[in-house]
């Protein structure tokens, strides 16, 4: 039996229309959740609205573009509006731009990475927390950070890295400043998982696989599903004294 730990909870996520966000969409609807979706596709977050309607789920999807800060609010309106709260955001939107050294990145991959991996977390916090504030209950969110950045570096993805650990102090200081208001915010790091991020140039999810097992300790990348739980278990009342901290969810490469 599935457990129901956010029935009649409003819930948010970013970058929902594939990978993790929807997985975590996906899961956050099994367990009750009103879940909006958003991203800047349409089609791929109806898709994910179908699947948690499928399911006998309710769900919304709203486009919008995260590093703008009117669409981040009225993506938030939009949930209040529709379910009547926010109890629960997960900020999951990302880009990748990199495979060169620093030196050789365009300006303009710099400034989309920003734009979308920090600016956008910072906005959507933003307008997060000035609702979860005013609600007796508060709030929790989540917002994905990723291995490369406070926990590890590689060669070719250093703006990449440099973003994402900012997504981390970004959280920590967030959680700080608002744990008193009852928002609880904290963040988790996955490692090489079964997305399309996780697969180099012209690389075959069956390379992947056969690379995974020289490269992680557990021999293979994670499920999106099981990131997905890391997630739902810092946003849910188990985690309710769990404040700032970045889970690692990567077979063991950082450990």
């Amino acid at each position: 039996m599935t457990t129901q730990r956010f029935t009649d909870r409003t819930a948010l996520v970013t970058g929902a229309g594939s990978g993790i966000g929807r997985a975590v969409a996906l899961a956050l609807a099994a367990e009750g959740a009103h879940v909006v979706v958003t991203g800047r596709g349409r089609k791929p977050l109806d898709e994910t609205v179908a699947l948690i309607e499928a399911a006998g789920g309710k769900a919304l999807a709203v486009t919008a573009d995260i590093s703008r800060a009117a669409d981040v609010r009225g993506v938030v309106d939009a949930a209040v509006d529709h379910f009547g709260s926010l109890d629960v955001a997960v900020n999951n939107a990302g880009v990748f731009r990199g495979g060169v050294a620093v030196a050789d990145l365009p300006e303009e991959d710099w400034h989309t990475q920003l734009d979308i991996n920090v600016t956008g977390v910072f906005l959507a916090l933003q307008a997060q927390v000035r609702r979860m504030r005013t609600q007796p209950g508060g709030g929790a969110i989540v917002n994905i950070a990723s291995t490369f950045g406070a926990h590890k570096r590689s060669p070719g993805a250093t703006a990449y890295a440099a973003t994402k650990a900012a997504v981390s102090a970004l959280t920590r200081g967030a959680a700080l400043d608002h744990i008193g208001e009852g928002v609880r915010i904290n963040a988790v790091s996955p490692g090489a998982t079964a997305t399309s991020m996780s697969l180099r140039p012209g690389e075959t999810e069956a390379g992947r696989a056969e690379r995974m097992r020289s490269e992680t300790p557990l021999g293979r990348v994670s499920a999106v599903a099981e990131v997905a739980a890391a997630v739902l278990y810092l946003a849910s009342d188990d985690a309710a004294s769990v404040v700032g901290t970045d889970l690692v969810v990567d077979g063991g490469q950082t450990a």
